[in-house]
């Protein structure tokens, strides 16, 4: 029986995992993320799976190579944290987990905006206290604004589609347009200049690191609402922090940060030493963060499972690889 190593598992993860197996597969669940330190864990096994804050550089891949892996099978869409060159350069097969459920991620990304648009975060605090005061709590009709999505894959179409249902025009950047939407599309600074809301839906890659940053952040409007569940590295935080206080833009919800490895996913409550600009982040009444949540609903971890499973599946029996993972464009 072929044995895989999960590194960064959760007890969802397991409890998916487990119940999609029917037991071709020894599966062995570790909390600890794939790194240097934590390489000795793969040992004796054929296969890695790892998730979005696992380090898969050069230095990782080659110690995987030298334990005899085979397969990273990665059970999350993006792959900007994989060498991939180094892990074909080492004969190591990398496949991804590429639509689990892009409902879920773009109605998380709606929940973010209708939060902060309407203070729902803060209602919330304050009526446990007995506190029933609407000041402060005013928020702007969606309603014949304008939403701005930065990739329009299947993601942004659906987060379109129910910027759509508010009566909101769309706007649009996309590599590859797919007419007959409703969107139109556009160039980014078209989009930083006129959207009431900014959604951003596309990979992490070298090109467009930081995409969102000092310059264009100064194009957006003053109340408009920067939204990003994709990738935190989209994001250049210390610009998203100046713009903040200096009231250039009116307010971000973020389920990524750029430096959220070290962070997200476990319990940091009584961490004394911690992430400047993140903590600063938290601490503002005009920012969400919810810790990489989107992709978590009952049927987006019952398609990564069923999913990364099947890839295991074709892998080791020579099937044709339909997921594997390429160079972004």
């Amino acid at each position: 029986m072929k044995k895989i190593a999960f590194f960064g598992a959760q007890s969802y993860d397991r409890e998916a995992f487990d119940a999609a197996n029917n037991g071709r597969y020894e599966l062995r669940y570790f909390r600890t993320r794939l790194a240097p330190t934590s390489l000795p864990l793969s040992d004796g096994c054929d296969a890695v799976c790892a998730f979005v804050n696992d380090t898969l550089n050069k230095e990782v891949i080659a110690g995987l190579k030298v334990r005899g892996i085979k397969l990273i099978a990665m059970r999350c869409a993006g792959y900007n944290n994989v060498d991939l060159k180094a892990a074909y350069d080492e004969g190591i097969t990398v496949v991804r987990v590429p639509a689990y459920s892009p409902y879920a991620v773009a109605e998380h990304a709606a929940a973010l905006l209708l939060t902060l648009n309407r203070h729902l975060h803060k209602a919330a605090a304050r009526t446990r206290d007995y506190n029933f005061s609407l000041n402060g709590l005013t928020g702007f009709d969606l309603h014949e604004k304008t939403a701005g999505i930065i990739g329009a894959g299947k993601i942004g179409r659906i987060f379109g589609d129910i910027m759509k249902g508010f009566g909101m025009k769309v706007l649009a950047f996309d590599h590859f347009p797919v007419e007959g939407n409703g969107f139109e599309y556009c160039d980014m600074d078209r989009i930083f200049k006129e959207a009431d809301v900014i959604s951003l839906h596309c990979p992490l890659t070298q090109d467009n690191h930081h995409l969102v940053n000092a310059e264009n952040l100064a194009m957006m409007k003053k109340n408009a609402i920067l939204i990003n569940t994709s990738r935190g590295g989209l994001i250049d935080s210390d610009a998203l922090l100046n713009a903040l206080r200096e009231g250039q833009i009116g307010g971000a919800g973020l389920d990524v940060y750029e430096e959220e490895g070290e962070w997200f996913y476990d319990d940091h409550s009584e961490t004394i030493k911690q992430n400047k600009n993140l903590s600063l982040l938290v601490s503002m009444p005009n920012v969400i963060i919810t810790s990489h949540q989107a992709f978590l609903t009952h049927e987006a971890l019952s398609n990564i499972a069923t999913i990364t499973l099947k890839n295991l599946d074709d892998f080791f029996s020579g099937a044709d690889l339909k997921s594997r993972a390429v160079a972004y464009s």
